[in-house]
């Protein structure tokens, strides 16, 4: 048997939440360890569409949302490399044949106000005169112009590294095997023997998290996914901010942003099945088709532009689309942070800096309350009224 490698704090998984923990961690002066299957940033932190974007989010979502946003603002300061985060905005529109949508987004504007998060509500008209390439479908805009967008692939290695150099141990090609707690420690072991040891541990293995979790008697009944991604040729540079559909069907549900290149990378209607065994989620052919549809409903200039490239991930998705994240029920120095439901891009370094706040000085002024994974005990749902 290998000797532990011990440390304060052993981190499994290596996406953005985890990797961007692991350097908030070393930040505090706590020394980690992060365990990564394959590559950092390879599942659902590098294969998303890489929305920066607080509006449409559940309102208790919006301080750690607007912590992250602080965080993105200064990316490069604090890794040392461009993530290609753009401030460039992030707008929602709904199309005619769903006009209460309107109303929808003059609300979320009113209520989400006095959280921090500005936004300018347009008009068709304002939408053609501002955005003339999408098409007459469009009724209402709601635009965020201090969100934007950046590279997913980029973000969670960037943070890894920049741990790595800040003193963390950052191991990639370390399936773990199993976590279990030996006296006031956990002990983490991999596919190929090793052991590593720590009081405190963290797990953001997102799709795999549910395994650690139900190992500890706190299942959570996850449900994985594969969105629908695509990057086109080139063209010139017209788009700033990201844009998408808000709509109540997942068909309709499409959205783009242009990068500086001049391709566009687009996402979002049906997504298809994954296997978090096979760590495989193929690309649905016929879902691309129907991605393409509704980009030429939403943006009809965009029709004859050529795909170069199509991919998707493993995400994962809870019952009610409310991640994980906090501290474990049942088990003291166990935390958790996944189940982001294909929307915690953007989340990610505010939910490493809030779960590290939380390591390190056993508190945090966010509300942790409704991602607490009690909620999935069969006891505490009798309880509750």
């Amino acid at each position: 048997m290998k000797a532990d490698v011990v440390s304060d704090v052993l981190i499994v998984g290596g996406g953005l939440m985890g990797s961007s923990a692991a350097f908030f961690l070393r930040r505090r002066g706590l020394s980690v360890t992060l365990l990564e299957r394959v590559l950092t940033g390879q599942q659902a932190s590098g294969a998303n569409f890489g929305n920066v974007r607080r509006q449409g989010r559940p309102l208790f979502e919006l301080p750690i949302a607007n912590r992250a946003s602080a965080i993105w603002r200064r990316a490069q300061e604090l890794v040392g490399v461009d993530v290609e985060y753009r401030q460039l905005g992030h707008m929602r529109v709904c199309h005619r044949d769903r006009p209460e949508y309107v109303e929808r987004f003059e609300k979320y504007a009113r209520d989400a106000a006095p959280l921090g998060l500005h936004l300018d509500i347009l008009t068709a008209a304002q939408v053609r005169e501002r955005f003339p390439f999408l098409g007459p479908d469009v009724l209402a805009g709601s635009l965020s112009p201090d969100d934007g967008h950046a590279n997913p692939r980029l973000a969670a290695p960037a943070f890894a590294r920049a741990a790595a150099r800040n003193g963390a141990t950052v191991l990639e090609d370390a399936e773990v095997a199993g976590v279990e707690k030996r006296g006031e420690d956990f002990v983490a072991t991999t596919a190929d023997g090793r052991h590593f040891r720590a009081p405190l541990v963290l797990v953001t293995a997102g799709a795999w998290s549910d395994r650690i979790s139900a190992s500890f008697g706190e299942p959570v009944p996850l449900v994985t996914r594969a969105p629908t991604m695509s990057v086109t040729e080139p063209v010139p540079y017209a788009i700033g901010p990201s844009i998408g559909i808000s709509t109540p069907l997942e068909v309709e549900s499409v959205y783009f942003r242009q990068i500086a290149r001049g391709n566009l990378v687009i996402g979002g209607s049906t997504r298809g099945p994954s296997w978090t065994d096979e760590r495989r989620a193929p690309v649905v052919p016929e879902n691309t088709l129907t991605q393409f549809r509704e980009m030429r409903r939403l943006a009809p200039a965009l029709a004859r532009v050529n795909v170069i490239r199509v991919w998707s991930g493993v995400e994962s998705y809870p019952p009610d689309d409310v991640a994980v994240m906090g501290p474990s029920g049942r088990v003291p120095g166990l935390y958790y942070a996944f189940g982001f439901a294909g929307a915690g891009f953007q989340l990610g370094p505010g939910v490493g800096e809030t779960m590290a706040e939380l390591i390190a000085t056993g508190s945090t002024p966010v509300d942790l309350y409704p991602y607490r994974i009690g909620r999935f005990d069969a006891t505490e749902r009798a309880a509750t009224p």
